[in-house]
Formats: structure tokens, sequence, C-alpha cells
């Protein structure tokens, strides 16, 4: 099976009231290793999917270091002119984080 090529996982999702996305807590990768846990607000997380970088949603396996359990990939898609976040194979017209873990 081929290794999946990922730069980042998105472990935690936060929504304004509203329901627009207010900020996530991801691991960047550094080179062969991966960053501690960052929080990116979602200017900062929108700005890494427009740069190419590719994100999953996962969880890091406990005591195993850069090793994760992902689940599905992150997505950057525009509707009505204003980029909307998504997982997945979803199509919505707000941002939409089904699975992601929210707090």
């Amino acid at each position: 099976m081929a290794k999946i090529k990922y730069d980042g996982v998105l472990e935690i999702a936060h929504f304004k009231p509203d329901g627009q996305l207010d900020w996530v807590r991801v691991y960047l990768r550094r080179g062969p290793i991966f960053s501690d846990r960052i929080l990116l607000t979602r200017q900062a997380f929108i700005e890494q999917l427009k740069a190419g970088k590719r994100f999953w949603v996962g969880e890091r396996i406990h005591n195993m270091g850069g090793n994760f359990n992902i689940t599905q990939p992150i997505r950057l898609q525009q509707a009505d002119g204003n980029p909307v976040v998504l997982v997945g194979n979803s199509n919505a017209t707000k941002d939409d984080l089904t699975g992601v873990p929210i707090i």
C-alpha cells in the first residue's frame, strides 16, 4: 500500500456562533518530522491550503511521534466568491468539517 503524503494534520476545530470556522489545531510537517500542536486562525489555515499544502483530518498515535491515524482530506473550495473549508467530497456553501472534533 502506498504511503499517503500530506503536509499537515488537522486535529480539532473551533467554530464561531454563526457557523464559520474560527481556528484549527494542527500539526505541520517540518521536513521529516511534525511540529507540536499549533493553532491557526481561519485565514492562516486558508493561506496554507491556497499555497498547495495538503491537510488530512487525524490524530497523533500515542507514544509514536510523527505517526497519525488519518481519515479524510481537507480541501478548499470557492462558494459565491468566498473560500470554504471542506472535508472529503462534501459540497457546502459554508465551512463544513464533518468528522472533525469540535471544541
